[in-house]
Parts: structure tokens; C-alpha cells; sequence
């Protein structure tokens, strides 16, 4: 990802915080020379220094056949919003997109073992509704096994991962005040919230 130093994310924990707060991402592997890509919830994992990514495809997906030992790239992406030239000082302007954006790299190794299938769906249960789990777990117990044998489960250790926030740090105090001010009274979610990263990033 093209990432100028400015608009590098180089803290870490930053990072991880946004893979796990826009969890819903897109998994790119190449199959017979052609890319393919599935989009998955993910669960966004520290261990022993390491980032894990986790998440399983439905059986039938082409991916989940060739998922096992490959290389793959995970894309995290979600608030972004139009920038108008008309916050600028000068004329000589031209619009452009504000953003945040994380590429994970890395190696898939399938879970094919039932426990390890079972404790990465309870794991899923637990992070996006946790009460569900006593449904989940009263289910009948042939309806459950059909579910697990019908999914492919894997996790990713993360080897190279690249962070960008594109939210206009090359512009003047005035500039990005005028661009906050006119995000964060926004209609629509995703500019509200590039406002606030906006703000944040002017805090530190």
C-alpha cells in the first residue's frame, strides 16, 4: 500500500485497535493465477508479540480449498470521506478522499480439528454477541456438528502489516479545522467519524 511517511500508522497497538473496531474485512489469496477474495469477520488477536488474524470461510467457497499454506493479504477499511476544495485557503486545489486503512500480510494455516472449529466460534459468539451463546450452545447437537462440518476454519500469522491514515496532515490548522467542522456535523456516519480521527490525531 502506498503510504507516504506522513500518513504512516507506526504505533502498533494503534493499529490492532482499528483491525478490531472495523473487524469485517476483506481476505485476498491467489488461486490457478487469479486473485479471489472473500469478505469475513475477523477476530484480531496479540500473542507473544505476534498478530493473529482469525475467521472461517463457508466449505464451498473456492478459497476455502486452497486457504491452507497460502500466502494472503487481509484488508481493513471502513470510515473515509470527500474532501471538498472548498475548505481550502487557495483556489489552486482539487478535491480528494480522507481515509484509514490497514494491509495485513501473511500465511493461513487451516484449523480442521472440531474442538479448534467449536472454540473459534464461540470465540465469534463471545466478541459480536455474547448472548447469544446460550442459544448457541442448547442447540441440538446434529444441527451444530452440520454447521462445523460445513465451514473451514484458519487463523493468519500477520507478517507484514501496513497502516496508513490519509486525514489531510498536509494541510494548514485552518484547512483541517474547516474540514472538522464540516464532518463532524455530518448526516452520514463515515465523515463523522474521519472527523473525529481528525481530531485526535490533532490531540496528539
Amino acid at each position: 500500500m502506498y503510504t507516504p511517511a506522513n500518513n504512516r500508522i507506526d504505533n502498533l497497538n494503534e493499529a490492532v485497535m482499528f483491525m478490531q473496531r472495523y473487524s469485517f474485512a476483506t481476505i485476498i489469496n491467489v488461486i490457478d493465477g487469479k486473485p479471489e477474495a472473500t469478505h469475513l469477520p475477523f477476530l484480531i488477536e496479540q500473542r507473544d508479540g505476534k498478530i493473529t488474524l482469525s475467521s472461517h470461510f463457508a466449505k464451498a467457497n473456492p478459497q476455502a480449498k486452497a486457504i491452507d499454506g497460502s500466502e494472503v493479504l487481509v484488508i481493513f477499511t471502513e470510515p473515509h470521506a470527500y474532501i471538498s476544495p472548498s475548505h481550502y485557503e487557495k483556489e489552486t486545489n482539487v478535491p480528494t478522499w480522507n481515509y484509514l486503512a490497514v494491509h495485513a500480510y501473511g500465511k493461513a494455516k487451516e484449523l480442521a480439528e472440531v474442538a479448534d472449529k467449536f472454540r473459534l466460534l464461540a470465540h465469534t459468539i463471545n466478541q459480536y454477541e455474547a448472548a447469544y451463546m446460550q442459544q448457541w450452545e442448547s442447540l441440538p447437537d446434529i444441527y451444530r456438528d452440520g454447521l462445523i462440518k460445513g465451514i473451514t476454519a484458519f487463523e493468519i500469522e500477520v507478517t507484514n502489516l501496513q497502516a496508513k491514515k490519509k486525514l489531510s496532515q498536509n494541510k494548514t490548522e485552518l484547512e483541517r479545522n474547516n474540514i472538522i467542522n464540516a464532518l463532524k456535523n455530518s448526516a452520514d456516519t463515515n465523515e463523522r467519524d474521519i472527523a473525529a480521527y481528525m481530531q485526535a490525531l490533532d490531540k496528539k
